[in-house]
């Protein structure tokens, strides 16, 4: 199971938690240093059943700064998936994936799916 996280984010922090206190077995990725590729972006967008949409992070620095609020609806899959993985502070975390699903954001009621 992959967790892709940013370290100072308090959601990501109560996932890896609760991932921990699970003892389930977690590779732990920082989405800055080590942004998804398009490649996976496209891939996770496909398991998860979402719209791309859901992929950014609405309430972070970056969205707001570039404008996106307007500017996403209008965009192809293809040309979201190019502006997030330029920069994993555009995604919204954390994000879990293992060889069925893809979580995105942190919920118990999803993360107790997995036990």
């Amino acid at each position: 199971m992959l967790l892709v996280q940013y370290p100072k984010c308090s959601t990501c922090k109560k996932a890896l938690k609760f991932l921990k206190e699970d003892d389930l077995e977690i590779e732990v990725r920082d989405i800055v240093n080590e942004t998804p590729t398009k490649e996976e972006l496209l891939e996770w967008i496909d398991k998860s059943n979402l719209e791309f949409k859901k992929f950014f992070n609405t309430s972070g620095k970056v969205y707001k700064e570039l404008n996106l609020k307007d500017k996403v609806n209008s965009m192809t899959k293809e040309e979201a998936v190019e502006l997030l993985s330029s920069n994993g502070m555009l995604i919204k975390r954390p994000i879990l994936i293992n060889e069925n699903l893809v979580i995105i954001g942190f919920k118990e009621y999803d993360y107790s799916k997995l036990k």
